[in-house]
């Protein structure tokens, strides 16, 4: 029996998709041991899988000191940065998708600039590392809301107003946060405010980890549920209406489950760029543009990344190098790299 040509290249595309998010979910398992293996304290791997085969109870006794590190220290940012850079990458492909437009980033709607007003504000009030978390979360969703209100009042639900809206957000809490440097004691609270602004995973706590993965899940959940739909977006709202799709709930619905993903990342790491804007890119470059599949290579790709993004952070130097600055390094000559490889697209 001939199989059609469509359907045969329909089933090895589909069998490219499988080898190459197996292939980066073995990459970043292996990361993740690599990464636990590289500190100040030990480089060395072999002490690290002594530590899991003790737990493990294959090993009657093994170096405390180590244990701890990996657990306590090691393991909690390392986690942090793969959820994160996953967050980050998923809603920057789903802001892209939705708005039809290469040039979106997840700080779209201003969520970053909402929850860098919430985190300087608690620093300001003198509040714990958890307070200064809520309130640059509270502050990220308190952005979503202005800016998805704001095409409410003027009864244009049109794609172009939401990112207009955007703009005028993220404007807004970028005064305000210039307001709260101007008033910040420039030894203490300014230095605070503008090292949490470059992005750090340092002092991750596992309860925030805790904290925010069944945001992770939840949002990322219904989101890889919804890629269908997402397609359906993409081709144009009088397109999807004549299919029968409820654009407006659909578009709603992705749109506060992306804004969920990068308001808990920012408030745990801060301001973090580049990610949410070159991972999609590449994902695309690789698999196209079809969100059933690029949603889960996506978020494999942006965990990787950002793994990578953390490591080279903690052990280029004795100093620890904020991520945004590297991330800057690396991400905008890729970007660019990326925009030449589909020079054609982008004309």
């Amino acid at each position: 029996m001939k199989v059609p040509r469509n359907l045969d290249s329909g089933m090895v595309k589909k069998n490219g998709f499988r080898q190459q998010l197996l292939l980066l979910s073995i990459l970043l398992l292996a990361g993740i041991f690599f990464s636990l293996s590289r500190g100040r304290y030990s480089n060395d791997p072999t002490a690290v899988a002594k530590v899991f085969l003790y737990q493990l109870g294959f090993l009657d006794q093994i170096d405390p000191v180590m244990e701890s590190i990996v657990f306590h220290v090691r393991l909690p940012r390392i986690l942090a940065s793969v959820i994160i850079g996953g967050m980050l990458s998923l809603s920057g492909a789903i802001y892209q998708s939705v708005f039809r437009n290469p040039l979106v980033s997840p700080d779209l709607l201003g969520v970053s600039s909402g929850a860098a007003v919430g985190a300087a504000g608690a620093i300001l009030l003198g509040g714990s590392l958890l307070t200064r978390q809520m309130m640059a979360f509270t502050g990220g969703l308190l952005a979503v809301t202005l800016a998805t209100t704001i095409p409410r009042l003027f009864r244009n639900y049109s794609n172009m107003m939401l990112v207009l809206s955007g703009i005028i957000v993220g404007g807004f809490m970028s005064s305000v946060l210039g307001i709260m440097k101007f008033v910040a004691e420039e030894q203490t609270e300014l230095s605070s405010i503008v090292f949490w602004q470059m992005g750090s995973v340092a002092n991750v706590l596992r309860q925030e980890i805790l904290g925010i993965l069944p945001v992770f899940v939840a949002a990322a959940t219904v989101l890889i549920l919804l890629s269908w739909r997402i397609n359906i977006l993409s081709f144009g709202e009088v397109e999807a209406r004549t299919i029968g799709v409820n654009t407006r709930r659909v578009r709603g619905i992705v749109i506060v489950c992306a804004s969920l993903l990068t308001a808990s990342a920012v408030s745990i790491s801060g301001n973090i760029g580049w990610i949410g804007l070159v991972i999609p890119h590449l994902g695309r470059l690789m698999i196209g543009t079809d969100n059933t599949r690029l949603l889960p290579l996506t978020l494999v790709m942006g965990g990787l990344f950002m793994l990578i993004i953390d490591t080279l952070a903690r052990t280029l130097s004795t100093v620890e190098i904020p991520l945004s600055i590297l991330i800057g390094f690396i991400g905008a000559p890729l970007y660019g790299y990326l925009l030449y490889k589909q020079r054609i697209k982008v004309e």
